[in-house]
């Protein structure tokens, strides 16, 4: 005989990052002093007219910054959660 499972779904939780990363957290700082406008018109010239959007040229930066401060090394499993992925997402905008 087939079962059949009942699915409940709980409601969901509101979690925001403003509320999650202090107020004075390193990366916010560096968020309010540090210029990237300048990365879209450096690598503009590296992209192609067409195809797939990419990921934004200045959160790909924005990443590389984080892995050195955290001291991620690429050889990490993509998989491995971060310290502090909360302050990663808050940096990045995701």
């Amino acid at each position: 005989m087939m079962g059949l499972k009942e699915r409940a779904f709980a409601p969901k939780v509101s979690v925001s990052l403003e509320e999650l990363v202090p107020q004075d957290h390193f990366y916010r700082h560096l968020q309010k002093v540090l210029d990237l406008s300048f990365v879209h018109d450096l690598v503009r010239g590296c992209y192609a007219a067409g195809g797939r959007p990419s990921i934004d040229p200045v959160v790909f930066f924005e990443l590389q910054l984080v892995m050195f401060f955290e001291d991620i090394r690429v050889s990490a499993p993509a998989h491995a959660p971060s310290r502090r992925s909360a302050e990663c997402a808050l940096v990045s905008g995701v």
